[in-house]
């Protein structure tokens, strides 16, 4: 029996496991944290990435290795990929880690993206915001997240919150230890996504285009699949494709997109399963879970088609009451087993249906009982 190690104990390991446990395989977590929440799901082992004799220990109880967040240090997952094989590959992970690199790829690919410069200095900064304009967005090159690491420059230098001073004093001292990035602000029409799947033979799926809403900076809801002309699509297709086969990739990913004037423009990759892609579970014939597990054992993939449509609507901070959800005849419900704490994902609800207006109904109804009318009113929006 294959045992799957996991690099982060977080609610992506707890789906795996989840997911996996039909494949007749096994788990093991690997956190900081002995709370960590797929620890409910599956035994762990407790350390810090970077001591190796954690790392050892847990390279000698799996077969093959994966992660479920990018922030896993790079050379932490070289030393296990000398030892059992890791999926994704370290040079995806470490290339998702750095945003100047994995732009750099991007660009390199034809895949187009908003314009970047790297930041070093005060001086820099001024310079790069004088050649792109505002409004920009100056970023950490490593680990931002969730709308973390990132402050929007609306004007000059003057001090008023929102000019190239106070984005130094926000930033600045990281310039030194993960590096910065200046970045165009994109005025985009649609947030998108694409997840897909690559396994160890090449094979290549992609799950239908999703559109995404976000609050601060994190997703707050998703719909399956996103309202799109084939054109559109086969744009997503073709960039999911090109970066899977330029980093031989083999798992589940997800490209985050902006969309304006017809065209997709990458905002980043994400070389995980993806917060966009849970509405598989429910909504598709093989969830992002199960393929991206098929993918790293070797194992056919499965089929990504549609059951219907979906909208998959996040639970941030804390759980609200989950019975008008389960009321509903394509109500599912995910509890993270997570303590609340503000700006935490706890969990998130799925809502399935045969077509737009069924679905639009449920959400109609949840949203009410629950006070999120806000929460859904984009997507409302959207199917009707």
């Amino acid at each position: 029996m294959t045992t799957v190690g996991i690099l982060g104990g977080g609610q992506l390991a707890r789906m795996l496991a989840l997911s996996g446990a039909p494949l007749g395989l096994r788990f093991l977590v690997m956190d900081t944290s002995a709370d960590a929440c797929a620890g409910q799901c599956a035994p762990m082992v407790v350390g810090d990435y970077r001591d190796q004799d954690a790392l050892a220990e847990f390279a000698s109880r799996i077969d093959i290795a994966t992660f479920d967040f990018e922030n896993v240090p790079a050379d932490s997952a070289r030393w296990l990929a000398e030892r059992v094989p890791v999926f994704p590959s370290p040079r995806a992970l470490a290339t998702a880690q750095d945003r100047l690199v994995e732009k750099t790829l991007f660009r390199e690919l034809g895949i187009p993206v908003p314009d970047f410069v790297p930041v070093a200095t005060r001086e820099e900064l001024e310079a790069a915001v004088a050649r792109i304009g505002t409004p920009c967005i100056l970023k950490t090159r490593r680990l931002g997240y969730d709308g973390k690491g990132q402050f929007r420059i609306k004007r000059g230098t003057v001090g008023d919150g929102a000019g190239v001073d106070d984005a130094w004093n926000a930033l600045g001292a990281q310039a030194a230890t993960v590096g910065l990035i200046l970045e165009a602000f994109v005025p985009f029409e649609r947030e998108l996504s694409v997840v897909a799947v690559r396994g160890r033979d090449g094979g290549f799926r992609t799950w239908p285009l999703t559109e995404n809403w976000h609050v601060d900076g994190v997703l707050s809801a998703s719909l399956a699949p996103a309202p799109a002309d084939g054109g559109l699509v086969r744009q997503a297709v073709d960039h999911a494709r090109r970066l899977a086969e330029a980093l031989d990739y083999v798992g589940v990913f997800a490209l985050e997109l902006f969309l304006r004037d017809g065209v997709l423009l990458a905002n980043e990759l994400a070389p995980r399963v993806h917060n966009s892609g849970h509405w598989t579970i429910e909504g598709s014939e093989t969830s992002q879970f199960q393929n991206h597990l098929r993918a790293v054992a070797g194992l056919p993939l499965g089929d990504t088609r549609m059951l219907g449509h979906a909208c998959m609507l996040n639970w941030i901070g804390e759980m609200p009451d989950g019975a008008p959800v389960l009321r509903e005849a394509g109500g599912h419900w995910h509890d993270y087993g997570k303590a609340p704490r503000e700006g935490r994902k706890v969990g998130h609800a799925t809502l399935r249906a045969d077509d737009r207006p069924a679905l639009a109904g449920a959400l109609e109804r949840v949203g009410a009982a629950l006070g999120r009318e806000t929460q859904v009113a984009p997507v409302l929006e959207r199917l009707l």
